[in-house]
Formats: C-alpha cells, structure tokens, sequence
C-alpha cells in the first residue's frame, strides 16, 4: 500500500470512530435526558422539600468528581452517568413545583424547556455542519466560569435580584460556549470517551435550563 492509501486508509478510520463517538454521546444523552425527566416528575409528585435539590447536587458532584473518572472507561461508566442524571433530575423536582405554582407557572417550564433545546440542538448543528475547531475557546469558558462561580457565592450574601439575573444570563453564555467546544472536540477528535462527554453536555443543557427558568421566572411578573 502507498502512502497516499496508507493516509486515506487512516482518515477514514479517523471518522468513523470519530462518528461513533458523537452518536454514542448523543444516544446516551437522549436516555439520560428522558431518565431525568421521569426522576424529575417523581420528584414534583412526592413533593420533596427545599433541601432537595442541594442534596441531590451534592450527590451529583460526589459521581462527578471521585466515582466517574474510575468508571469512565468501562460499562459501570453508563451506570454512573444515570446516577448523575438522575439525581440531578430528582433535585430539580422542588424547583419546577416553585415555578408550577405561579400564575403562568407552566408557560414558564414550557418556554425554559423549548429555548433550552433550541439552544442545545442550534449550536450542536452549527459545530456538527460547519465541523469548526472551537478549542480556543477553553481558556476564555474556563475562566469566565471562575468569574460565575465566585459572583454566585458573593450574592449568596448580597442577595442582590439584578446581579442573580446577570449570573444567569452570563451561565446561559458561558454553556452555548461549553457545548460548542465540546461537540467540537468530539468532532476533532480531542474527546473519544462518550461517557465523559454525555456528561459535560448534559450539565451544559441542565444549566441553561435553570438559568433560562431563573429569568423567565423574574419577569413573568410572580415571581
């Protein structure tokens, strides 16, 4: 074999196990998402408290950080990822009954949940179509989250409405970004674990989600 055959033979390896690796994140991220909508009704129809969703957070966390990266690459990984998920879901239970019991209450779930995946499945077509390299953008996400995360626990205290408003539109920007480099990476072939990047594309999505509630909530005029 030449070398011309030799370099087409491995591009064409290139791609294939680079497509697998994007459906493989976005199957998976399907049944996630929908297993997170079930915990999530279970959630609102045993009406769970307040402590909830930090409980079920600091589960998540605990997965993400000290249980994934051992499980990432074997098949207790999927276990994982659902366990993430799930939890995740469950907490967003007491959230969603707050938004719920508002006057427009459901048009407020409803238009949260159709912008985020407007959002999600707009910016995954772009990168996926365009097949653009967004890595540069790692630095900036990066340390624009720092930014996010230190002006959150400051306004735990301040407790100020407009700068809870901008915390969330900036966390809305800041995840269109992370899934933008992430399903670029996957199609440049910088993320090969499906695992791992169904679980960073579901934070992106879950985020966007509470932050896009946080603020149609602020100005549906109840809240």
């Amino acid at each position: 074999m030449n070398p011309y055959s030799q370099q087409v033979a491995r591009s064409s390896a290139s791609a294939l196990e680079t497509n697998k690796v994007l459906r493989s994140t976005y199957a998976l991220l399907s049944m996630t998402m929908l297993f997170s909508a079930v915990m999530a009704a279970v959630s609102m129809t045993l009406q769970t408290g307040p402590m909830t969703n930090l409980l079920s957070f600091i589960g998540a966390i605990v997965l993400i950080w000290f249980v994934l990266p051992r499980t990432a690459n074997s098949a207790a990984g999927i276990g994982v990822v659902f366990g993430i998920t799930g939890l995740l879901g469950f907490g967003l239970g007491p959230v969603l009954n707050h938004y719920m019991a508002m006057t427009s209450g459901s048009q407020v779930v409803m238009t949260a949940l159709g912008g985020t995946g407007i959002i999600f499945l707009g910016l995954s077509a772009y990168a996926v179509t365009t097949k653009k390299d967004f890595s540069f953008l790692g630095g900036m996400l990066f340390a624009g989250f720092m930014v996010i995360l230190i002006a959150a626990i400051a306004n735990i205290f301040l407790t100020i409405p407009a700068l809870s408003l901008a915390i969330s539109a900036a966390v809305i920007m800041i995840m269109s970004g992370f899934i933008l480099f992430d399903t670029s990476r996957i199609i440049n072939g910088g993320e090969t674990n499906y695992i791992l990047a169904t679980v960073s594309m579901y934070l992106s999505i879950y985020n966007i989600f509470v932050s896009l509630l946080q603020i149609l909530g602020a100005f549906s005029g109840d809240d």
